[in-house]
């Protein structure tokens, strides 16, 4: 008769290497991100520190409790491509209080999403060519700073674009990972840095006060909503499917987009599904068992809860970093998510145009009414597919 510890001890294994490991790439591929994405709406590097501990540590015990109450693979994150969109939003008029009220709003969006059916399906609605192109309008310019970063200095961004390229080939699930660590290295080496910098510090969260300013509030808020939900909760909840469960949709946005106001409050943007690293915890990579791989997102919203005692450090560091280096580590980690963006946005023929013109409103950068480009460029391209319609219904 076979031994049964060993056998339970083994069936452990792989849902704890699986939540380590998806804990691990979640964070090192897009905290960066999500430093320069509170930093490109007003954040003070302390504000900025702090949203991003509060993410951690929200994100951590939300799956924790999801996992064990809900006994499925319920991976969470914070909004990588909403934090790309922040980044070129510009600071709002008012500074980040409005930044942090636009977080709150976004959040209550969520919540409303869970409980009342008709907003869920009006996001659901719409086209997801348009949710892609303005995806891929907010990624561009973040995506060109590995060329810049070569073009002005060579001698520090050629080992990181090269150490992600061998990522990329031979190990590509690391390849971001890589390139985190060669940037640390770059910049530990070549860059001096000032006193405590690079030393351990411990998170200090700090409230900050919203400022209920609502128009920039909305032309951020929103924007933030439909990234939110269609690049990352809809997906998220496509991986689930795939794999074999029926997730209670309206508990997990109810459950998500409260514990997005509750890291508002502390300068944090947006949690939501994990997209990507959701695959880890929910798929074969977790184990056999399918029943059991609700402990691999536990075990990473355990480890995560051990990354948001860091975070204070992740962000000394990178405040005192080269911004464009960090930029470029930002568009390396993003290239895969403007690739997937650009051809859900002109895959479909019908949404084609309309994609293409809300894809340049947004890329352009524009800011009117205090609004940033990825409002407008969902506007136009909405515009335009409304008066096709419009003709065609005439014809």
């Amino acid at each position: 008769m076979s031994d049964p510890v060993p056998a339970a001890k083994a069936s452990l294994v792989q849902p704890l290497t699986a939540g380590i490991l998806a804990a691990i790439v979640g964070f090192s591929s897009s905290f960066a991100i999500v430093l320069q994405g509170l930093a490109g709406v007003g954040a003070s590097p302390a504000e900025a520190a702090s949203g991003l501990f509060a993410l951690c540590l929200l994100q951590g015990a939300l799956a924790i409790w999801l996992g064990l109450w809900m006994r499925q693979p319920i991976s969470l994150a914070w909004s990588t491509p909403g934090a790309a969109l922040l980044i070129g939003a510009g600071v709002p008029g008012g500074g980040y209080g409005v930044a942090v009220a636009a977080f709150l709003i976004c959040g209550a969006l969520i919540v409303i999403a869970g409980l009342w059916r008709p907003l869920a399906r009006a996001v659901s609605a719409i086209p997801l060519p348009l949710a892609g192109a303005m995806l891929a309008g907010v990624l561009l310019d973040l995506c060109l700073a590995p060329v810049r970063a070569v073009e002005q200095m060579p001698a520090l961004a050629l080992p990181i674009v090269l150490a992600w390229l061998a990522g990329w080939c031979f190990a590509r699930r690391y390849a971001v990972l890589i390139a985190v660590a060669v940037t640390v290295a770059v910049v530990a080496l070549s860059t001096s840095l000032p006193e405590g910098a690079a030393a351990f510090a411990l998170p200090a969260p700090m409230l900050v006060r919203p400022v209920f300013d609502l128009v920039p509030a909305l032309g951020i808020a929103v924007p933030l909503f439909i990234v939110t939900m269609a690049s990352q909760n809809v997906p998220g909840l496509a991986v689930l499917r795939s794999n074999g469960y029926e997730p209670a949709t309206s508990r997990l946005f109810v459950s998500t987009g409260l514990a997005s106001m509750g890291a508002a409050a502390f300068g944090g943007h947006a949690l939501n599904l994990a997209a990507i690293t959701a695959a880890l915890c929910a798929g074969p990579e977790a184990g056999p068992d399918r029943s059991r791989r609700f402990l691999a997102s536990t075990i990473c919203g355990v480890a995560y809860l051990a990354i948001a005692m860091v975070s204070g450090f992740a962000a000394s560091f990178i405040a005192a970093s080269p911004p464009l280096l960090i930029e470029a580590v930002a568009g390396l980690a993003l290239l895969t998510s403007l690739g997937g963006a650009m051809v859900t946005a002109i895959q479909d023929e019908e949404h084609r145009l309309a994609a293409v013109v809300t894809f340049v409103t947004t890329a352009s950068g524009i800011s009117l009414f205090g609004i940033g480009a990825a409002f407008w460029g969902m506007l136009a391209g909405g515009l335009l597919l409304l008066a096709e319609k419009a003709a065609s219904g005439r014809a």
